[in-house]
Formats: structure tokens, C-alpha cells, sequence
């Protein structure tokens, strides 16, 4: 992903619009670019900041603390759905290895019995 890619996804992951595989991408982006990661905070800070200005009983001292807590809160989603990913293609493979086993074994049981 280019700065220029991620510039314009700051926005959208603040707003949580991105898809999970942009999220990652820009997550990895701006982790290792210093330049996006700023960008992220003054455009977070400013999102933020408004944000706690309307609801009159949240604390702004911390704006750059609540960043940090949602990028480590994407991540783990991110984490968890990929897991989830790997979990569902290992019980599809069990699930279809099953079904040829027992496939195998019927067919067995009718070329004994003389059926086929």
C-alpha cells in the first residue's frame, strides 16, 4: 500500500468503513510509516475531539490513548476472523474427508454384498 493509498483510507477506518483485508492492509501501512501514522493522529484527534465535545460527559485528555485502543481493537478483530477463517477451513476439511470415508466404506459393504 502507497502513503497516498492510506491517506485516503484514514477517514474511512476511523469511521469503520473499510473491509476487513483494507483494514489490515492500512493497519500494516501505517505501522511502519511514520508519515501515515501522524496523519492518522491529527485526523483522529480531530474526529475525536469533536466527537467528545458533542457528548458533554466524556474525558478529551486522552484522544491519543483512545487511538492506540481502537487500532488494538481492530487488530484483534482482524485476528479473531482469521482464526475464525482457519477453523471453518479445517472443519470443511474434516467435514468432506468424513463423507469420502463413509462413501468408501458403503461402497465397501455393497461390493460384499454382491450389489455392486
Amino acid at each position: 500500500m502507497t502513503c497516498r493509498e492510506a491517506e485516503r483510507l484514514v477517514l474511512p477506518f476511523i469511521h469503520y468503513e473499510l473491509d476487513d483485508e483494507t483494514a489490515a492492509q492500512f493497519l500494516e501501512h501505517v505501522e511502519h510509516c511514520a508519515d501515515c501514522r501522524e496523519e492518522l493522529e491529527i485526523y483522529y484527534t480531530v474526529e475525536e475531539g469533536i466527537r467528545q465535545l458533542d457528548d458533554e460527559n466524556t474525558d478529551i485528555s486522552d484522544i491519543k490513548g483512545a487511538m492506540e485502543e481502537d487500532i488494538m481493537a481492530s487488530r484483534q478483530r482482524l485476528y479473531t476472523i482469521r482464526l475464525m477463517n482457519i477453523v471453518r477451513y479445517a472443519a470443511d476439511t474434516l467435514i468432506v474427508m468424513g463423507v469420502t470415508v463413509m462413501l468408501l466404506l458403503q461402497f465397501r459393504l455393497w461390493w460384499q454384498n454382491g450389489i455392486f
